[in-house]
């Protein structure tokens, strides 16, 4: 399934980077009673929804110019969870400099040991909140990109992110039927952290997949200090 995937998403995999894709499935399901990183255990469907989707991102950044094969980009992927969107990302693009920041500490463990078992060199993880991260030297304001799958409405997403990117750099995120209410609803966000919107992504799906599309916020300014506000704050009372 992930090979004719790929091919539909003209994304070449070979052997070793399969076998990689092999070994994280099995890592994955191993972790997962531990980590409770994921409800989807079905092996294809692993496959389908997982590796698949998050390669399909992968495609749909290169198409847009935001991802350029082999030349070096600095990725940060909030709440990965099980390491979606972006490790399956970095294994099909080796170039890709990638931070994880995870705030649960089995998801963090977890994540320790698949960049380890899985050979992701200069692979970095954050065992924090996003606010936390977002006032962190070490990766304030230095991003290319930052990626997100499910993990806060784009309203609270925007907050999280935009501190951690460059200027210039873009926030992506994935988002289903709800995609453009929601960045109508971040507009204030967005003004607020220096952002601005950029035409949505169609995910590049199967025909019988939900659709999806990818949200794009461009850093073009310097962000206030005071933000991302303290742990809690951007969820509690959004911008």
């Amino acid at each position: 399934m992930l090979v004719e995937a790929a091919e539909r998403l003209r994304l070449h995999l070979d052997d070793a980077t399969l076998d990689r894709f092999a070994h994280y499935r099995a890592l994955l399901l191993d972790w997962n009673e531990r980590a409770g990183l994921t409800t989807v255990t079905e092996p294809t469907e692993v496959e389908r929804r997982h590796f698949a989707e998050s390669l399909a991102l992968l495609a749909a950044l290169r198409d847009a110019g935001l991802l350029v094969e082999a030349r070096p980009a600095r990725l940060v992927d909030l709440g990965p969870g099980g390491g979606f969107p972006s490790v399956p990302m970095a294994l099909a693009e080796p170039a890709i400099a990638l931070t994880l920041v995870e705030s649960q500490a089995r998801r963090a463990a977890f994540l320790e040991s698949l960049v380890r078992e899985l050979g992701i060199e200069g692979a970095r993880i954050v065992h924090a909140r996003a606010e936390e991260a977002g006032h962190d030297p070490g990766l304030r304001g230095r991003a290319d990109l930052v990626v997100a799958r499910a993990l806060a409405p784009m309203r609270v997403l925007v907050e999280y992110a935009l501190p951690l990117l460059r200027e210039g750099g873009v926030l992506a995120a994935q988002k289903g039927s709800r995609a453009l209410e929601e960045l109508e609803d971040a507009r204030g966000a967005i003004e607020a952290l220096s952002g601005e919107s950029l035409d949505p992504l169609p995910m590049p799906l199967p025909s019988d997949a939900p659709p999806q599309k990818v949200l794009l916020v461009r850093l073009t300014g310097e962000v206030d200090a005071r933000y991302p506000r303290r742990p809690g704050m951007p969820s509690k009372r959004p911008l």
